[in-house]
């Protein structure tokens, strides 16, 4: 190839990157027809004025995702959203029956996802589960409702290897346990150290390495417990405040706590740590409490204090188109943020809390699961 087809061939991808950004902030003025907070909020970091008609607007559709108006954009957008509600889990044990024939109703939880890959040209394709090297699960049970997310560590890239395709391995091997008879619902930490080792005895082997929290909640005690490992993690808020959060683990700056599978001969020169690692963390739910699960990209370009805006809104709310249209805010200010290079976000004000001269977002796989205790 000569330098001049290769500059082309650059600079085509420069366009078409542009062209994908331009796309993400047109997306961000149709948040603000279907969220009122969402769109407050985002105006206010753009510092863009909305049209009249979009102000006041409180149109959200009659629950049919056919009439979602995101399905009418270009899919290399590369947003994806998926609705996992109340509908989706009839006859599994909603009401429970006491020794004196009173019904008494269970907790729900009415769950949803959206995400982007950073790197849309080497995703074009959305995978069920997976935002580039992000990968996530949901899935629900009489006993308990299950959500987790993982981030593919991307240094793997350098040497060959899919970051993407560890993560989605050990999260398809969690939510295959998840259903599983003895499943214990109280021990997230034991789903995560079985899939992880369903991971490592694959006959052929599975390399890389990924972050990883998995909650459940337990319906019979409308308690939550969660096992994270790395610097995705969860927020719980209610009344407009964060009552329950998980903490990073970083061994330093930009390097979390992780699950890995080096190619044999490797081990003892990859950053491996085990699934006893894991923080461990047990809180008693609410009805009315929103829970915010998500890779670092959310947390490294969205401040606390936005998420825990948009998040109150949720309180309460059953309908998962209404909850699918805040998942979407969040993720669309993540993946904006971003990419603005004047954004103070909260990954470069901690690298400069270490003296590390940083400033605007931090590109990367948003992951962005949202979901109200009902």
């Amino acid at each position: 190839m000569d330098v001049e087809t290769s500059l082309d061939i650059e600079g085509t991808l420069r366009t078409i990157h542009q062209a994908i950004i331009s796309c993400c902030e047109q997306l961000l003025e149709i948040a603000t027809i279907l969220t009122n907070k969402g769109g407050q909020i985002l105006r206010r970091l753009r510092g863009a004025s909305v049209p009249e008609p979009f102000q006041n607007s409180q149109n959200i559709g009659d629950g049919s995702m056919s009439e979602n108006p995101y399905q009418r954009l270009n899919p290399i957008i590369g947003a994806q959203y998926t609705i996992l509600g109340s509908e989706n889990l009839v006859g599994e044990g909603d009401y429970l029956r006491l020794e004196n024939n009173i019904n008494n109703q269970l907790p729900r939880l009415v769950s949803v996802t959206c995400g982007f890959a950073k790197d849309h040209i080497r995703y074009p394709e959305y995978i069920r589960g997976k935002f580039g090297e992000d990968a996530w699960f949901m899935s629900s049970s009489p006993q308990a409702y299950i959500m987790g997310v993982a981030d593919g560590v991307g240094g793997w890239r350098n040497y060959g290897v899919d970051p993407g395709k560890f993560s989605m391995s050990l999260m398809r091997s969690c939510e295959r346990i998840s259903h599983a008879p003895d499943f214990e619902p109280k021990r997230p930490e034991i789903l995560l150290k079985r899939a992880y080792c369903d991971l490592l005895d694959q006959k052929c082997s599975i390399v890389g390495s990924c972050t990883a929290c998995i909650l459940s909640l337990n319906r019979d005690n409308n308690t939550l417990y969660a096992a994270n490992i790395g610097d995705s993690g969860f927020l719980v808020v209610r009344s407009g405040k964060v009552v329950c959060r998980s903490q990073e683990q970083q061994h330093q700056f930009n390097t979390p706590y992780q699950l890995s599978s080096p190619p044999p001969g490797y081990e003892f020169h990859v950053l491996s740590d085990g699934p006893e690692s894991a923080d461990t963390i047990k809180f008693p739910m609410e009805q009315g409490d929103v829970i915010l699960l998500a890779t670092d990209g959310v947390y490294d370009n969205v401040l606390e204090s936005v998420l825990v805006e948009v998040l109150t809104e949720m309180s309460g709310i059953s309908n998962s188109v209404q909850l699918q249209m805040a998942a979407n805010t969040v993720a669309l200010m993540a993946r904006t943020l971003g990419f603005n290079r004047n954004h103070d976000s909260p990954f470069s004000q901690n690298a400069r809390k270490l003296n590390i001269d940083a400033w605007g977002g931090k590109p990367d796989d948003i992951t962005v699961l949202l979901a109200s205790v009902v």
